[in-house]
C-alpha cells in the first residue's frame, strides 16, 4: 500500500508537468489528515484551504486566479457487468475489468474546467473525470476504448454512490488570493491513502502546484473484525458459524410454541 501511495503521489507530480518558474507560490492545507471510521460513521467533510503568495516581481495577469483540486482515493480493480433480460430473467451477458482505477475521484474547481483551460491542457494534465484514464482489460491487453459504454456506466454508478464527482463551483475565493473548498467523503468511502492534487491557473496556464495527503482508517470494533478476518481467517470463519448457530438456537427457543 505504501508503495502504491508513493506511486500515486509521483504520478500526480508528473502529470502536473513542468510548472514554469513564477513569483506566485501556492500554499494549501487540510482541516484533518486522518479520518477515522467508527460504528456511527455516516460520512465526513474535510476543508481544503490555501492561499496564493505573491511578491513584488509577480506578473500581472489579465484574469483572476483559478484553482482545480483533484482528490484521488486508493486504486482498486473494478469489474462492471452488463445485465440483459433473457427469457424473462435478468442475467449477466458481458463484463469489463478496469485495472486499478481510483476508488474515489473528486474534481473541485472554482468554475467550469473548459473555462479554466483548453481541451489540450485538460487532456495533458488529466483534469476532470472525462480526461482521467480508466484503463480496461480488453482481450488480454490493457487500454482504453473510445466511447466505451462500460466506462460510462462505471462512472455513473460510482457517481450515484458519491464516490465520483466533478463540481465547478466547489472552490470559493474568499479574497483574490485566499480560497477554500469542501471535500465530501460519503459513508461508503474506501479506507486507505488519498492524494489531493491542487493546481493554480492564471490565464489558462498552470503557474503553481502542490500535493497533499490524508488517510482514512477504521478504528474500534470494525477494525478488530477486519484484522481478525484477515489475520485469522479459519478462526474467524468458525466463530462466525458458531455465532450463527447460537443465534438460530436462541431464536428457536425464544419463539417456540409449546
Amino acid at each position: 500500500m505504501r508503495v502504491l501511495y508513493a506511486a500515486t503521489l509521483a504520478a500526480a507530480l508528473f502529470t502536473a508537468g513542468a510548472v514554469p518558474a513564477a513569483a506566485e507560490r501556492l500554499v494549501a492545507s487540510l482541516s484533518d489528515r486522518h479520518v477515522m471510521i467508527t460504528s456511527n460513521y455516516s460520512g465526513v467533510e474535510l476543508v481544503l484551504f490555501g492561499s496564493v503568495e505573491r511578491d513584488t516581481s509577480s506578473a500581472v495577469h489579465s484574469n483572476p486566479y483559478d484553482i482545480v483540486a483533484t482528490v484521488i482515493g486508493p486504486r482498486q480493480t473494478l469489474r462492471t457487468r452488463r445485465k440483459q433480460r433473457v427469457l424473462g430473467i435478468w442475467v449477466n451477458t458481458a463484463a469489463r475489468t478496469f485495472v486499478d482505477p481510483p476508488s474515489y475521484l473528486a474534481v473541485l474547481a472554482n468554475r467550469p474546467l473548459d473555462s479554466i483551460a483548453n481541451a489540450e491542457t485538460r487532456r495533458r494534465l488529466q483534469l476532470g473525470i472525462a480526461d482521467t484514464p480508466l484503463p480496461e482489460l480488453i482481450n488480454n491487453d490493457i487500454g482504453e476504448a473510445a466511447n466505451d459504454p462500460f466506462r460510462a456506466a462505471t462512472v455513473r454508478l460510482l457517481s450515484e454512490r458519491g464516490l465520483y464527482g466533478e463540481q465547478a463551483n466547489a472552490v470559493t475565493f474568499l479574497t483574490p488570493t485566499l480560497f477554500r473548498a469542501a471535500i465530501r467523503l460519503p459513508a461508503q468511502v474506501p479506507v486507505g491513502d488519498y492524494t489531493v492534487d491542487v493546481k493554480l491557473f492564471a490565464d489558462g496556464n498552470v503557474i503553481g502546484h502542490t500535493a497533499l495527503l490524508f488517510e482514512i482508517v477504521k478504528v474500534g470494533f470494525e477494525q478488530f473484525v477486519v484484522e481478525a478476518a484477515r489475520d485469522h481467517g479459519l478462526l474467524y470463519g468458525l466463530a462466525t458459524a458458531c455465532m450463527a448457530l447460537a443465534t438460530g438456537w436462541i431464536a428457536s427457543v425464544a419463539f417456540r410454541r409449546d
